[in-house]
This record gives C-alpha cells, structure tokens and sequence, in this order.
C-alpha cells in the first residue's frame, strides 16, 4: 500500500502546497529565501527526531558523497523560488519547470553518453518548442509583480522586461542543475542503495549553514510576514499574520509533497514516478489558471500541451498501457 498512498500524497501535498505558495507570492514576491529556509528547516528538523534519532543513527552514505548533492539542491531551490520576484507568474513557472526532461536529455548526452531512440527526440522536442511558445507569449506582456506601496517607484517596461529575463535565466539554471543532480542522486543509489528518509533529512541539513548568506533577506521578509493583515484561521478560531499563515500551510504541505515523492522513487520505477510528477504538475496549472483567474491565452494553451503531449512520449506509458491491456494467449493443457 506505500505506493498508492505515496501517490495519493503526491497529488494532494503537492497541489496544496502550489496554491500556499502562490497566495504568498502575491502578499510578497520577494518571500523566496524565506519560504526556501522555511522548508529547509523544518524537514531537517523532523528528520533529525524521526530520522537520525537525534544524531544517533549513523548515514549509509557518506557526508562526503552527500555534498555535492546538497550542494545543487540548495542551489536550485533557492533559484527556483527567488524566480518569483522577477516578474515570473506562477503558470510560466510550472510550465518551464516541466521542461526538467529536455535538462534530463541533454545531461545524459554530455555526461552519461547515452543516445535515444527517435520518439525521444521528438517528445523533447515537442516539450522545448511548448516552453518556446509560453516563454515568448509572455515575453510580449512582461508586468511586474512587486507588491506596490506609497514610496515605491513606479517601473518601466524595459526595466520589467530585464528582470523578467533574470527570472527565465534563474530557472534555466535550475533546470540543469536539477537534471545533474538527478544523475548524481542515481549514482549514489547504486552505489549504496536507495535510502529515501536518510536522503530527504541530509539534503535538507546540511543546507542550512548556505542560508547565513541570505541572511538579511530573510530576516527583511520576515518582518513583512510578521506585520502583515491578520487572518481569522477556521476551525481553530485564532487569528496570525496572513503571511506567517499561508507559510506554515507551504511548509507542511511542501513536507508532505517531497517526502512523498522520495518515497515513490523507492517503491515505483522511475517511468511511474516521471509520470505522476508531470501530471501532478498538470493538475496544479489548471488549478492556478482557473482558481487565481491568471492570465492564460489559446498560445499558452498550444504551448502546454506541446509541453505534457511530449512529456507523456518520452515516459512511454502509451505503449506501456496498451501492452499491459493485451491478454496472453491461451495455450493447450497438454493431454
């Protein structure tokens, strides 16, 4: 049952956690590091009471080999949520990060050598021409996303237009970095052995000495999480920061989702696991589209569905399906 239950996690956790995360970037787009460290810290913090049973359970694999894992993981979380305060929308967002398989591709090509079949090729190119398609859309109608206050400076187009495309550059690393580290991550696997729970906790701990860099970010958005408009919570009947709020919903729903994930890749090929993150992901732009009323025109919806049409190529559930719905042939009992 870990696997149906990973799966159903997955889609709840996951699509949760989009939604906390985009009402916090609306209250404060620069919230990034702050909701990176937030994550960070608390599933460290789990892992070291459950996991590590308060350092006293040694790792299977060692700090040593974990660091340049961590080192990538931090990197590109930290890329991945500090692209909001660059005039990224959430909808461009899910989208490019859906673009991990062509990072996936073009990593196993340099790295690994490896060369593909031609239906690889063309999911991948399909998913890049999708990406294409959105990211240039948008390009058209670049706006900024600061939260606007009574001594902020009005922008510019131009000066919109530059950060947006800091924002595209901070994902693009991320995508690549991810790819490399998912090579790294399987590297390891076979090495010692999949170890899910011992992976989550150490790439979430060893992390946290990076954070000291960011401190004053952090500590700056705090302070705008803690003086902001008070939420009256249902059910409980207390009221907190709306920001503080919507935080504790990112990092718990974030928990739920990463350590569902984390299991999957230990109960599921990694055909299975591919194939319920895309459509997770799926189910959370369409949720963001109709439930934040985001902006989404008929080019967008061409480009996404380049985007899932060769994401579900590349998987090869299609094949896969309609091989596992064949029945045998009987054969003759012998006389």
């Amino acid at each position: 049952m870990k696997a149906p239950l990973a799966i159903c996690l997955v889609f709840v956790g996951c699509c949760t956690n989009v939604v906390f995360l985009e009402l916090l970037v609306k209250e404060d787009p620069g919230s990034g590091n702050l909701i990176t460290f937030s994550q960070f810290f608390f599933i460290a913090l789990e892992g070291f009471i459950f996991t590590s049973k308060c350092g006293t359970v040694k790792p299977t694999i060692g700090l040593k080999d974990y660091t340049i894992l961590v080192f990538m993981f931090f990197v590109s979380s930290v890329c991945n949520n500090y692209a909001f305060d660059f005039n990224i929308p959430m909808p461009l967002h899910m989208i490019f990060r859906a673009g991990s398989l062509i990072a996936n591709m073009i990593m196993g090509l340099i790295i690994l050598k490896k060369r593909y079949v031609f239906s690889k090729y063309l999911s991948v190119f399909m998913i890049s021409l999708g990406i294409f398609i959105c990211t240039i859309i948008s390009g058209k109608d670049v706006k900024s996303t600061q939260v606007i206050r009574e001594d902020s400076v009005p922008t510019t187009p131009w000066d919109d237009f530059f950060w947006w495309t800091l924002g595209i550059t901070l994902l693009t690393v991320a995508l690549f970095i991810s790819a490399r580290m998912g090579i790294y991550q399987e590297e390891l696997y076979a090495r010692y052995g999949k170890h899910a729970r011992e992976a989550l906790y150490y790439t979430h701990l060893l992390p946290l000495p990076f954070f000291l860099t960011l401190t004053k970010n952090i500590w700056d958005h705090s302070v705008l999480a803690v003086n902001s408009d008070p939420l009256a919570l249902p059910v409980i009947g207390i009221s907190m920061p709306k920001t503080i709020a919507y935080l504790i919903g990112n990092v718990l729903t974030q928990y739920m989702c990463i350590s569902s994930v984390y299991v999957l890749t230990t109960e599921c090929a990694s055909l299975t696991v591919t194939l319920v993150v895309t459509l997770r992901k799926f189910v959370s732009l369409i949720f963001s589209i109709v439930y934040f009323s985001n902006p989404f025109t008929i080019y967008h919806w061409i480009g996404t569905l380049f985007v899932f049409t060769g994401t579900i190529i590349f998987t090869e559930i299609v094949p896969r399906i309609q091989e596992g719905l064949r029945t045998p042939p009987k054969t003759k009992k012998a006389e």
